[in-house]
């Protein structure tokens, strides 16, 4: 071979480097990382990292001192169905369809025509599977690869059983849905050292799912009644503690079950290379916050990892909804946002709607390291339906100063909710006073026959205790709140846009 064969052979092996160098991995863009999303059913903010001194949660704690914190995370609408379709697809929930709960007797499906989180991400390339509470409908939509058995009330082995699917295939990045069932309540009384029948049983303490057997795998932490923090918005009385006491420990137990996630992600080698969500439903499953748009209904926790954090242990003050998280994920994936044409058949408010639309939300991702973000100050809530016999529709408008509520049911009596009805904390104080009763920062009264318009003033009165609605001095801003609710419902396609016409047109 002369001495010209070598420098030819050189070229061809730099241009077959270049040429492998152009198809692989590292040449085709950033890494998309994997996604975990934890969801909890119906916890407030309350964990260690949350600022409650009595309820032990080292692992959500963890969390949250590597991640990104928000005070101010918000549900849409504070009931499990409605609020799971509004995270899985970015839309509010009078545009999913989904208007109530999913299973039994209310059977609320969403629109068949939506594209859900997983479907998504499926599209781009992603693995999905989902482990717990699913709780949606129609499956089409809300399709998952595969559905990974595991008892909802023990999330350790719903970790456990997801290992597999964590450590297939890493060739594609995955999204793995983590719901758990706690710390719902459970419908049956603590049987926790107590002898005690079986069975939803008016003014019991319920027992959160809570057994005196415990869980496998699980290491239980109990609390006794007198150590838990009442907050101001319920009852400080012996029914209350004994069920807030049995709410904490079904929370620690959650906690416990993040651990051992976090375990498994880390044995299978992809933890450091995994978005991290935990977030709850909606607020706790109490009357005065589930069911409501009050704000122990709508305040809920959120906890962010982002396996390229610029910063850790982050605390932000941005307002968060729950239509942001789609949109979210699907950024940090580099998957498709949808369009949707408009379902609205109402000639009364066709022309107030868009003609298409895509999300509802938007990606918090930039600002994620940041405490102080601009233009991430307000939030609404739109609320039709729990349970099928439940219709009271109430849309909100919420930002830095004031919040505005507007029932639009507000003739008939506030439902309850079959179990928030019978808990020990609310019939512990109606039972034996009445519509009288003072449950927590209002009335039974005040609570069960509610105005049309709630205006409160969220510096001044954080726990929603004076409505400012019909006083003279807030009627410029009342106007300017209501505004702000009908231009979020043109915005959103909402048909109830149709009531602002028929109870408010000017007097012929």
């Amino acid at each position: 071979m002369h001495s010209g064969s070598g420098s030819v052979l050189a070229v061809v092996a730099v241009l077959a480097a270049l040429a492998v160098a152009a198809v692989s991995p590292a040449a085709q863009g950033p890494h998309r990382g994997n996604i975990v999303l934890v969801i909890a059913d119906d916890h407030g903010q309350d964990t260690g990292a949350y600022g409650n001194p009595v309820l032990r949660t080292p692992h959500l704690d963890a969390l949250a001192a590597e991640g990104t914190l928000f005070p101010n995370a918000f549900a849409t609408t504070a009931s499990c169905s409605p609020s799971r379709s509004v995270i899985l697809t970015g839309l509010h929930n009078h545009r999913t369809a989904q208007y109530g709960l999913q299973h039994a007797v209310h059977h609320f499906n969403s629109y068949a025509d939506l594209e859900s989180l997983p479907v998504l991400l499926a599209q781009a390339g992603y693995r999905t599977a989902r482990v717990g509470k699913y709780h949606v409908a129609p499956e089409a939509v809300y399709r998952f690869d595969e559905v990974i058995s595991g008892p909802e009330r023990n999330p350790v082995q719903m970790a456990e059983n997801a290992a597999a699917f964590i450590r297939a295939d890493r060739a594609r990045p995955f999204f793995l849905y983590f719901a758990t069932s706690d710390p719902h309540r459970s419908g049956d009384p603590s049987v926790a050292g107590a002898d005690r029948p079986a069975g939803p049983m008016i003014g019991v303490p319920d027992g959160f799912g809570n057994r005196a057997e415990g869980y496998v795998g699980v290491r239980e932490e109990q609390y006794r009644p007198e150590e838990v923090i009442v907050p101001p918005w319920l009852p400080d009385n012996s029914s209350t503690r004994a069920e807030l006491a049995e709410y904490y420990q079904s929370v620690s137990r959650v906690d416990t079950g993040v651990g051992r996630l976090m375990e498994v992600l880390k044995a299978a080698g992809v933890y450091e290379d995994t978005l991290i969500v935990y977030m709850s439903d909606h607020g706790a499953a109490f009357a005065g916050a589930k069911t409501t748009v009050y704000e122990p209904g709508l305040r809920s926790p959120l906890i962010v990892r982002h396996p390229a954090a610029d910063r850790r242990g982050v605390r932000s003050n941005a307002m968060i909804s729950w239509v942001d998280i789609t949109p979210t994920l699907v950024e940090f994936a580099g998957a498709s946002a949808p369009r949707y044409g408009q379902p609205i058949e109402l000639a009364e408010i066709r022309q107030e709607v868009p003609a298409d639309h895509g999300f509802h939300g938007r990606s918090f991702l930039p600002v994620l390291w940041q405490e102080n973000p601009s233009g991430w100050d307000e939030v609404h809530a739109s609320h039709t339906l729990h349970e099928i016999t439940m219709y009271y529709p109430m849309r909100a408008v919420r930002d830095r100063r004031y919040k505005l509520i507007w029932n639009l049911a507000h003739g008939i009596p506030f439902p309850f909710a079959a179990d928030l009805w019978r808990s020990s904390t609310w019939q512990g104080v109606y039972q034996p006073q009445g519509m009288e009763a003072r449950y927590g920062v209002r009335t039974a009264r005040e609570y069960m026959h509610r105005a049309e318009f709630e205006l409160y003033d969220m510096q001044s009165d954080p726990f929603e205790s004076q409505n400012l609605a019909g006083s003279a001095q807030h009627a410029a801003v009342l106007q300017e709140y209501k505004e702000k609710i009908r231009a979020f419902q043109r915005r959103t396609s909402d048909p109830w846009l149709v009531e602002w016409g028929r109870r408010h047109a000017p007097a012929p």
